[in-house]
């Protein structure tokens, strides 16, 4: 395995662990509407990520740094977007601390669909992905062979891995939530995925 290759997989690794808006979203499904939507979050963070990798391989996403206003305009929508889905996790969190009946609150479940929605507007709605891409892509590419198929094989090795860690995460996230139930925890959990969304919507509009 030529030794460029590695190091990319050890960055690969790196960054896909890393916690985000992504891990945010797949969290609060996870723990809050359960293994469908946590699992549709999932796919759809990695759905998103073969369209920056399309992006990324005809030159598209490189716009997003010769555009300040570009940027800008996808990093405040991607903001506002996370903000909403955590202001209304903090005002589900009440209603079950009042005692709402599952019944209610499961017509406002989110399903697998809908969390495949959520996960792929959060990832899309991320400029800082589309960044990361363009920049770290091209330094595995060997100048001596047509770069496309390598762009497309490195996105593709890079959503493979997080696919396959967003998804673990998601099922234990899941796990943890039957473990976590009660009425209390689960609205202490509820204000907590809450209060993590509003904060990264907030820094992504306070970041600079």
């Amino acid at each position: 395995m030529p030794s460029h290759l590695i190091v990319y997989l050890g960055v690969v690794v790196a960054i896909a662990l890393l916690p985000g808006p992504d891990t945010a979203v797949v969290t609060r499904n996870a723990l809050v509407h359960g293994r469908e939507a946590a699992l549709g979050s999932a796919l759809g963070i990695n759905v998103g990520l073969v369209v920056w990798t399309g992006a990324t391989a005809l030159g598209v996403a490189a716009l997003l740094r010769s555009s300040a206003t570009l940027y800008d305009a996808l990093k405040l929508a991607g903001a506002l977007y996370l903000i909403w889905i955590g202001a209304r996790t903090l005002w589900e969190s009440r209603r079950v601390a009042a005692g709402v009946t599952s019944s209610t609150l499961a017509a406002r479940a989110v399903s697998g669909r809908g969390g495949l929605r959520q996960g792929l507007l959060s990832n899309l709605s991320n400029p800082k992905v589309g960044i990361f891409f363009t920049s770290l892509l091209p330094q595995f590419v060997s100048p001596h062979a047509s770069a496309l198929p390598q762009l497309l094989l490195l996105g593709g090795i890079f959503i493979a891995f997080n696919l396959a860690w967003m998804a673990s995460y998601a099922l234990a996230a899941v796990r943890l939530s039957d473990v976590l139930s009660r009425t209390r925890v689960k609205a202490t959990i509820d204000r907590v995925s809450g209060l993590v969304l509003v904060g990264v919507g907030v820094g992504l509009v306070l970041d600079r």
